[in-house]
């Protein structure tokens, strides 16, 4: 069995380039590699035993996770801005061997949990709707998600890697830059996205628009992901240039047209590259360059399925994925033809593009009329008093449900909002009533917790 390790282990980098950089900080491929044998004889464990890691983004952080794999052990990340409650809650949920901190390493009480071999890593659902539920992703299924999303960028850049070979020179990619938590999906898959094409890392633990743009420079950054929430940080900041960046992949959570059209508005000559995937099965839909370049009109669709990607709609309009590969226990939610049911209401265009109407379990039914919170969401954010905009269903004694809006901004009148809303607006879709709060309550990855919304209504 190959193993995720082996992506930073046998990194094409000579022992002297630099392949695992911070703001202030780097790490080359020997020190990297040495670091990681020297954890590795610090963790006492067993096959198939897991770690809890608890670092701030770095390259301490990337030598444990892959010293972890290299011991046969099951890397379990913890945010270090979790709340001590939900941290006993990961170490309860996973039962690891031992946890790893700033201070060191200790062992964790009690018996620790013996995983399959195959398993690499533990992750959350969002929690958007309940509890996180912890997800099992195996060094398997992972590397194959890997390849199936470098293949067609492969394919693409082999006439110019050949033309350098001949040269005698080796193509180097354009280091991968990680704006987002390593304890989430969407940060060890870019980390190991960026190994197993050849590329160094870089690496932010707090996303800040002005370093963002200043990492892009220095790194010479053309690619890199970031979450809806960040684009729009850079797009409401003072920076006014990304130079040389030229093309942005949406992560974590929806990004909506209008948010899209906004930072594309701002930055020109950035292509928005939005995509669709799960913590269950990775990204299975998604954006081209080239498609980018043909479609400029589809900004804000999710991108067409990736290559070995099955995708339908069932009669309510929620999109089934049959992906080549899934988490560790996701099977028992295939149907008999292997989709899976993601929860999503979805279109799909004549041209094959995907795009997202919102969670099935966000519809509101008012009186038999179906309202998609984003849809209402996107409206009340033109309001220049709003800033966030949040829409939940509530109980209404004689229409089942109504939709109330949770807002964050400078407080205007009802009146007004009702009358921006009609502007735009079928009548049962605007809000029946307006809440000002100073915050939206948000997950880990920057999605709403519309229950908790919800659940605050009176």
């Amino acid at each position: 069995m190959v193993r995720l390790s082996s992506l930073l282990l046998d990194h094409p980098f000579a022992d002297d380039e630099g392949l695992l950089h911070t703001v202030d900080t780097s790490m080359t491929a020997g020190e990297a590699r040495a670091r990681v044998g020297e954890l590795v004889a610090q963790l006492p464990i067993e096959p198939g035993q897991a770690v809890a890691v608890m670092l701030p983004n770095g390259p301490e952080l990337v030598c444990t996770m892959v010293a972890i794999w290299e011991a046969g052990g099951v890397y379990v990340p913890v945010n270090p801005r979790l709340p001590e409650r939900e941290v006993e809650a990961v170490v309860a949920d996973t039962e690891p061997a031992l946890m790893v901190t700033s201070e060191g390493i200790t062992r964790v009480p009690g018996d620790p949990r013996t995983y399959p071999d195959d398993v690499a890593f533990v992750v959350w659902t969002s929690g958007t709707t309940g509890r996180p539920k912890p997800i099992l992703h195996t060094h398997t299924a992972y590397l194959e998600l890997l390849d199936r999303v470098l293949g067609p960028l492969r394919a693409a850049g082999s006439a110019g890697a050949a033309a350098k070979a001949d040269g005698g020179e080796r193509r180097t990619p354009t280091p991968n830059l990680i704006p987002v938590s390593m304890a989430l999906n969407a940060g060890i898959y870019n980390a190991m996205f960026g190994l197993r094409a050849g590329a160094a890392l870089v690496m932010m633990d707090r996303f800040e628009p002005h370093a963002f743009a200043e990492l892009v420079w220095r790194f010479q950054i053309r690619s890199t992901v970031l979450p809806p929430a960040a684009m729009a940080m850079l797009t409401d900041s003072d920076v006014t240039d990304l130079a040389p960046l030229k093309y942005v992949r949406s992560i974590t959570s929806p990004l909506s047209p209008l948010q899209a059209q906004r930072f594309v508005a701002k930055f020109g000559s950035v292509h928005v590259l939005n995509s669709y995937g799960q913590a269950e099965m990775g990204e299975v839909i998604g954006w081209t360059a080239a498609d980018a370049k043909a479609h400029p009109e589809k900004v804000g669709a999710v991108g067409r399925p990736l290559p070995g990607v099955k995708i339908r709609l069932s009669p309510e309009a929620h999109l089934l994925v049959r992906p080549p590969n899934a988490a560790v226990g996701i099977d028992e939610r295939r149907d008999a033809e292997g989709f899976i049911d993601t929860g999503d209401l979805a279109r799909i265009d004549d041209d094959g593009f995907v795009w997202i109407e919102g969670r099935a379990s966000d519809l509101i039914n008012r009186g038999g009329n179906k309202v998609f919170p984003d849809a209402v969401e996107e409206v009340l954010r033109l309001h220049p008093a709003v800033r966030e905009a949040a829409v939940v269903g509530v109980p209404d004694d004689r229409l089942g449900e109504v939709p109330v809006a949770f807002l964050v901004g400078d407080t205007v009148a009802d009146d007004e909002l009702v009358a921006h809303c009609r502007e735009h607006l079928v009548p049962y879709k605007v809000p029946a009533a307006f809440r000002w709060v100073d915050a939206l309550p948000r997950s880990e990855v920057g999605k709403v917790l519309r229950r908790e919304l919800a659940s605050s209504y009176e």
